[in-house]
């Protein structure tokens, strides 16, 4: 198992990245009360739309069928149970887990 870390800021943010092989396009954008996360294939095909960054749950579990290869966690601090608006990035973090 290998865990990496996702950098992130306390911003609506979208970028590209590499994961088991693969390139995708990852949104994040704060709504009012959450993050929420879109998982797109690099041609900008949706594959998992609006997750909420939540802790203690794979957010694509709900997608094992697809056979990613990977799963996307999230690690709050102080016992949070989701990231804030000002502290993704810096006490709140996202994970990619592949074997």
């Amino acid at each position: 198992m290998n865990i990496s870390e996702i950098p992130l800021s306390a911003d609506n943010q979208q970028f590209v990245i590499a994961i088991a092989g693969s390139t995708y396009r990852i949104r994040l954008v704060w709504r009012e009360t959450f993050w929420c996360l879109d998982l797109l294939n690099n041609d900008q095909t949706p594959i998992a739309l609006a997750l909420p960054l939540v802790t203690g749950v794979d957010l694509l579990d709900a997608y094992d069928y697809l056979n990613l290869g990977f799963s996307l966690r999230v690690g709050a601090a102080k016992g949070r149970d989701a990231p804030t608006k000002t502290d993704l990035g810096l006490f709140s973090h996202l994970y990619i887990i592949t074997e």
